[in-house]
Formats: structure tokens, C-alpha cells, sequence
């Protein structure tokens, strides 16, 4: 069976090195882009196991015309009558821009020659190519022509193309110019291949400065030395030629050792001007070189490459489709890969570099200074070739916490505090062991969601607060050493606990001590704040605040407690900071409390029942879907301990409900000494709303106005025409209840009553509803004021 040997010498001959005293090249930089020619049609195209259709050929060209090239090699338009049809029917549709000149190949042929000038007739811009091979082994055994025939074969050709240039230039107002390759140039005696082209400029006879200039393509037709060879000979050529200002020098490099890029490149500071090669290095064997990695290498080195990939996706789309072959994943600037890093190591410096690359960008701005791209691992931005940093990094058994971080960050917005990435590490790294696979970003941002409870209703935990009520509890006085103590917050909130709503109480020096505090009394959750960080997420009027807390179980040794092991991070998202806190508090004991069972809301009332007015409270939300409001809830606890006062402390669900109704005048026929009629509202005198309307007072319909600086006002004015004192609405809230077209408003007053000669002032709630947020508003000031001693006016 045959294998590698142990001694290659006894196979392979080594390339022999040109003797090329003081080479310039090593020392030389690039300053500006060579001209590009792209072959993708002819010697792309020829390579294909299924050569493009003529539709795909043309979106192809269009696709290069759009990326900028000016010089397109079209077509081997003798070969077939295939590409001899494309290129008269990119001729006769005009589908070739003026700027662009298109390039036909031709061996050295009389027939061919003459049937390729019959394809390009008409077009404004033509560069014919000839070639023929001129090394010892296509001299000696392909072809068994001596030096001298190949030199005759060469010039005598050319002739002919300049004869034929003359004759379509002058019938058919062409401008021509001419391309020669000295096919296998690395193989070729370098004097010779020198022989060949002073041959073939004299045979041309037109070389002159600028376009006229005659292109010498000297290709790599096989890759047989490294780059730094292709360069030598580069330079030796440029060199020696004569009237070297009347001469392009043209690169066409293929890919057998790998090197085709590093080749090209040297060779351009060898002295050459153009390159030929294909879009993401298609072509025979390996490949012929990349253009696309060419011009993006010049790019990042801030030299404008003349060639716009800024949807590089669309190119490798094109490509891909035209030429059935997928571009790799490791692809230079191409592949689904290379602006990718898995590896923890490389995640963390690139999620440091842009948070540094973000600081210094925006100091430069503030100083007038250019914004200069300087990322570890990342050469170029992706957002120049229009990709967005989604693929940056991506996560799988060797990533780490400072790439997750990242993405987190990136598509949610969350700077995560070190140790909670930590933590969301851990749960990534879970399941990227139990699949096997790559984890995605949406792996990753569910994870997130479904760990720490964060993103709507979709992902809430058994606890998710409803609304709440932060308020200032009044201070004790001050100590004896004149210092007053801090100020404490009262939590009152309405949550859902196991989907049941639950009203519960707490206090604290500050919010999240409350709800702390809250969840202690009502729910048996007893933790302690570890860490809280937050930072601003947006800004000006959309910027909402993101909070991070970490709690630990609470134990009766306070350094023991801080000193947890075991602690449970969240995270909440607010335009509100205390509203933002308080769910990363809720995130937090929603991951600590597991499935353990919570206690159950009780519904024994009482002066001597464990149950508070926060039970009350409770049940009067899950049967009317009512939130009350604080001072509310204190008002009805007492009335229900006075109706419970007789009957061992104990009241029914029913009960409770039917004496809130009742209470309160929601929702039952009775209208009580107060009503509202028909109203209206009209602009009053002092620019405020007027009431005009009917009230009932006593089961007496009476048409009343009254004028205040909001609807509300005016009607209570109103209501003061009729009755003696004054009436003052001490407190107001509102809420929505049902859904679609079923909603409607709820609103609760409190109302004060003062008339005088009574020593107390009266105090009130009143509960209205109606689809009309204004009338509801109205209907509790009156049922509020049928509970007063209110004193009617007499008629």
C-alpha cells in the first residue's frame, strides 16, 4: 500500500531559490489597493463540477458590478457557444456599466482568436487575454515546441489581436487593450518568460502610459514555492522588463501550498499593480486566490481597498447559490465563524474590550477625535461588513462567565454584577452538559428569563407583584443626644402568591427591607440583603433602571448570615427604582423558595383571629378584583371586626364580601341618600370645568351646579349648594377592573365632614363604577357622602 516516504528527496525536487540581490520588497508597506480583476466567471466558473447557467452568470456579474470591480473577466467565449452567448447578450442588453471594461480569454489560436472578437463586437470597453504555456515541462512534453516556436507562437498571435483591435475599434468604436499571460510563470526560466513579453509588447505595438498600458499577468499557474519566491520573481520581472511605465504587472496566483493570499500580497510589494482572482478563492484545484481577503486585509490596515463588501452576507449568498459551494466556517471575514469565540479566556477579553472600546469612543467624540477600532481578537468590526455582534460570542463546555455576561448584556441589556455571573454561569454550564451541543443565544436569554423570573407575565415565579404603596412612617422622636432616628418606609402591596392574590404589610428603613419585612410576617420567607447594585438601562424618557440583588437565608448569627455559602441572586427592570428593586427582590426569593409550600391565605377574622386586614384585604381582591387602597383597608378591617365581634370572631367568605358591598354601596340596588342624576360638564367662568346636572338628596331629584378647577371638585361644589358644611376629599385612587370591552373604572373616595358646632370632623369611604371614568369618580363621593351625617339644606 502506498505511503509517505521517509525520505521526500528521493521523490521531490525543491524549488530553486532566485538569486535576487538587495530585494526591496521586505522593506516596502502597502499604500493603496491594486486593480482588482475578478475571474469568478471564466476561471471560477470553469472549475465548477456544474458550471453556472446563464442566469446565474448574469446575477453573478451584477453582483460584482455592484461590489465595485472594473475589470471582470466575462467569459472563455471560444470554448462554447454557452459563454459566447452570455457575453453578446450582457452586450445587447447593456448590462455593462461604462466604467467597466470587460476581459475575454483566448488561447493562441487564429480560429479562437477571431471567434472571441466576434463576441466581444459592439462593446465599448474590451481587454483581450491571450496565454500560452511557456515552462520546460509544457514546451517539452504538452505541446514539444522549442523556445523559438513558443517565442513565434506568442508574438505572432499578438499581432493578430492587434490587427483585429484596429478593425472593431474603427467599425465598431471600440476601445481595446491587451492582457498576456506567460502561463506557468513560476515554472519558467525567468529570462525567458522576459523573452516572451518584450516579444509579445513589440507584436502589440501599441503599449503606451496609463490605459494604454499592455498587461503582463504573470500567474502562479501552479503554487509550487512559498510567497516570499512569487515575490523575488515579481520584482526581478518588474526589474528587468523594458518600458516598464507602459506595463501593468498582474498577479494570478492559485492556492496549492495555501499561500495564494500571503503571495499575492508580497508580490504587490514586489512591484506588482493588479491581481486577478475570485471571490472567496474559487477556482481549479484549490483554488485560485481570494479577492475578498485581499481587499478586507487592506481595509483593516485603514487603506481603502476599492471594493465594497458592506453586506458581505448578500456575496456569500450570490456565491454560494451560483457556484454550489459553501464558503467554510473558518473563512477569513466570511465564515459563520470567524468573528465567533467559544473559549472563556477570549469571551472575557472581548466583552473588556468593548466596554473599554465604548469608554474611549465616547471620549473621543467629546474631544473631536476619531473613533479608532482596537478590539482583542476581533481585527475588524462586523458591523462593517453589515453583521451584527449576535455571533460574537457564542457559548458551549468551553466558554465562560464574561462571554454569557456578554450576551446577556447584548440582548438584554443587563450589566451583571461578577458574582451573579457567577451564578447564571452555573446554569448555563448545566446545560450545555446535558445537551451536548453549542448553547444559543436564545438558550441563553430563556435560561435567563425562566431562572431569575425576568420578562413579563410569561416567565413570573410563584410570587409577582401586583401594585404597591411605599410610604414614610412618622419618625420618633429625636434621641436624647439630639440625633433623630431614620426615617422607616411602609410596604403595602398587592401580589400573586401561587396565583392567588395576597395583600401583604412590612416595615423598614428603606423598600426593600419592607417587602423583606412584609414577606417575613405574611409568607414565612425570612432573607436578608447580601448585595444590591443597579445601574440605568437607556436614556432620557425611556431609561428605566435595572436592580441586582443577592439574598441569604436569615440565621440567628448575624456574621454567620452574611457569611452564607448558599445565596439566590435577581434581577428586576423598571422605569421606577424602588419598583425595580423590589422585583430583583421577588426574582431572588422566587428562585430560593423552590416548590417548598407557602401558607395558605385564612379567612378568620377577628379581634382574637391570627388573621389580619392584610387576609381581608386578600379575599376582597380575588372575589372583586378589587386593590384597595391602604387607609381602605384599615377602614373595612375595623368594620368587619365589628361584625364579627358577636360570632367568636369567625365570618364567612360570603359574608365578608356581601358587607363590603354593603358597606361601601359596590354594586347594589340601594342608592342611598345621595345619587347621581344626568350631568354634563361645560367650560366655567374661571376657565376650570362646570358641573351641570341632577342629584338625588333624600329622594329628591335637585338640578345642581358647581363649578372647581377638576371634574371632581366642581361636582362636590356641586353637591355643596344642597347640604350645610363642607365637604372634603381627603383621599382619591382608581383602578381598571375586567378586560375588553367589559372594563370599567373603579374609584375610591375619602371623604371629611365638618359643620359647625360639632366638635369631630366625619370621615367616610365611598366606592363608584362606571364605564366613564368621571361618573365613577362621582358615584364615590356620593356613596361616600350617604355614609356621612351629612345635613341637607332645607328647601
Amino acid at each position: 500500500m502506498p505511503c509517505m516516504l521517509i525520505d521526500p528527496t528521493q521523490k521531490y525536487r525543491p524549488y530553486v531559490p532566485l538569486v535576487l540581490d538587495n530585494r526591496q520588497w521586505p522593506t516596502k508597506t502597502f499604500t493603496k489597493a491594486p486593480i482588482w480583476l475578478s475571474t469568478d466567471l471564466r476561471d471560477g466558473n470553469q472549475a465548477l463540477a456544474c458550471p453556472m447557467t446563464a442566469d446565474q452568470k448574469l446575477t453573478f456579474f451584477r453582483l460584482l458590478v455592484k461590489c465595485g470591480f472594473k475589470e471582470i473577466e466575462i467569459a472563455y467565449p471560444s470554448a462554447s457557444d454557452t459563454d459566447f452567448s452570455f457575453v453578446r447578450h450582457l452586450i445587447e442588453n447593456n448590462e455593462i456599466p461604462d466604467d467597466v471594461w470587460i476581459q475575454v480569454l483566448t488561447p493562441a489560436r487564429d480560429d479562437l482568436i477571431r471567434r472571441s472578437f466576434e463576441a466581444v463586437a459592439g462593446a465599448k470597453h474590451v481587454i483581450m487575454h491571450m496565454y500560452n504555456a511557456l515552462c520546460p515541462m509544457f514546451r517539452d512534453v504538452v505541446f514539444r515546441n522549442s523556445k523559438e516556436q513558443t517565442v513565434d507562437l506568442a508574438s505572432r498571435h499578438s499581432r493578430l489581436i492587434s490587427e483585429l483591435a484596429d478593425q472593431y475599434s474603427a467599425s465598431h468604436g471600440m476601445k481595446f487593450r491587451y492582457e498576456y499571460s506567460p502561463e506557468t510563470f513560476t515554472q519558467t526560466e525567468m529570462e525567458f518568460s522576459l523573452q516572451v513579453c518584450e516579444a509579445v509588447k513589440a507584436a502589440w505595438g501599441k503599449a503606451g502610459p496609463g490605459i494604454d498600458r499592455i498587461i503582463f499577468n504573470l500567474p502562479a499557474t501552479v503554487e509550487v514555492a512559498p510567497p516570499n519566491h512569487y515575490a523575488d520573481q515579481i520584482e526581478y520581472f518588474a526589474a528587468h522588463i523594458s518600458e516598464r511605465e507602459k506595463i501593468v504587472i498582474s498577479l494570478h496566483p492559485h492556492n496549492d501550498r495555501g499561500t495564494a493570499v500571503a503571495a499575492a500580497e508580497l508580490a504587490v510589494l514586489g512591484g506588482a499593480d493588479r491581481v486577478e482572482g475570485c471571490l472567496f478563492g474559487n477556482g481549479e484545484r484549490t483554488g485560485n486566490v481570494d479577492i475578498v481577503t485581499l481587499a478586507l486585509n487592506l481595509y483593516t490596515q485603514g487603506i481603502t481597498p476599492n471594493l465594497d463588501f458592506s453586506d458581505i452576507q448578500e456575496v456569500i449568498d450570490i456565491v454560494t447559490s451560483c457556484n454550489d459551494l459553501p464558503v467554510h466556517p473558518r473563512h477569513p471575514y466570511a465564515g459563520e465563524l470567524v468573528f465567533t469565540a467559544f473559549s472563556g479566556s477570549h469571551q472575557d477579553a472581548i466583552k473588556k474590550g468593548f466596554e473599554a472600546q465604548g469608554i474611549r469612543h465616547k471620549k473621543n467624540a467629546e474631544n473631536g477625535e476619531l473613533k479608532m477600532w482596537d478590539m482583542p481578537y476581533m481585527p475588524l468590526d462586523p458591523a462593517d461588513l453589515g453583521c451584527s455582534y449576535e455571533a460574537v460570542i457564542r457559548v458551549n463546555a468551553q466558554s465562560g462567565k464574561g462571554g454569557i455576561a456578554y450576551l446577556v448584556k447584548q440582548y438584554l441589556q443587563l450589566d451583571l454584577p461578577r458574582k451573579m455571573q457567577v451564578a447564571f454561569y452555573k446554569v448555563i454550564q448545566q446545560i450545555s452538559d446535558r445537551e451536548a451541543r453549542e448553547v444559543t443565544v436564545e438558550d441563553i436569554t430563556t435560561a435567563f428569563r425562566e431562572t431569575y423570573h425576568f420578562g413579563g407575565s410569561k416567565y413570573e415565579g410563584r410570587l409577582a407583584l401586583k401594585s404597591f404603596r411605599i410610604t414614610a412612617e412618622p419618625s420618633p422622636d429625636p434621641t436624647d443626644g439630639g440625633e433623630p432616628f431614620d426615617e422607616r418606609r411602609r410596604f403595602d402591596g398587592t401580589m400573586l402568591v401561587d396565583g392567588v392574590l395576597r395583600v401583604i404589610r412590612g416595615d423598614g428603613n428603606g423598600p426593600i427591607s419592607a417587602l423583606l419585612d412584609a414577606l417575613r410576617i405574611h409568607l414565612e420567607i425570612d432573607m436578608t440583603l447580601r448585595e444590591y447594585t443597579e445601574h440605568a438601562v437607556g436614556e432620557g424618557e425611556n431609561s428605566k433602571a435595572a436592580s441586582y440583588i443577592e439574598l441569604v437565608a436569615t440565621t440567628d448569627d448575624i456574621k454567620e448570615t452574611r457569611q452564607a455559602s448558599e445565596s439566590w441572586w435577581g434581577v428586576g427592570l423598571d422605569s421606577d427604582i424602588s419598583a425595580s428593586s423590589l422585583h430583583a427582590v421577588l426574582s431572588a426569593v422566587n428562585g430560593a423558595i423552590g416548590d417548598r409550600v407557602l401558607p395558605e391565605l385564612k379567612l378568620s377574622v377577628g379581634f382574637n383571629a391570627t388573621s389580619g386586614q392584610s387576609d381581608v384585604s386578600d379575599a376582597i381582591v380575588n372575589a372583586l378584583g378589587l386593590t384597595l387602597p391602604r387607609r381602605l383597608q384599615n377602614s373595612f378591617f375595623e368594620v368587619v371586626q365589628r361584625a364579627v365581634s358577636g360570632s367568636d370572631g369567625k365570618i364567612s367568605y360570603d359574608v365578608l364580601i356581601c358587607l363590603f358591598r354593603e358597606t361601601y354601596g359596590y354594586e347594589v340596588e340601594a342608592k342611598g341618600r345621595f345619587s347621581l342624576g344626568d350631568f354634563r360638564f361645560e367650560r366655567g367662568e374661571g376657565g376650570g370645568p362646570r358641573f351641570e346636572g341632577n342629584m338625588v338628596i333624600d329622594g329628591v331629584v335637585c338640578k345642581v351646579v358647581g363649578e372647581g378647577n377638576g371634574p371632581l371638585s366642581a361636582a362636590i361644589a356641586a353637591l355643596h349648594t344642597q347640604v350645610e358644611g363642607t365637604l372634603t376629599c381627603r383621599e382619591y385612587s382608581e383602578h381598571s377592573v375586567g378586560e375588553g370591552s367589559e372594563v370599567k373604572a373603579v374609584s375610591f373616595v375619602e371623604l371629611l365632614y365638618e359643620l359647625p358646632g360639632r366638635v369631630k370632623k366625619e370621615a367616610a369611604w365611598g366606592l363608584g363604577s362606571d364605564t366613564d371614568i368621571t361618573a365613577s369618580g362621582i358615584r364615590a363621593v356620593l356613596r361616600a357622602a350617604s355614609r356621612l351625617n351629612v345635613v341637607a339644606k332645607r328647601a
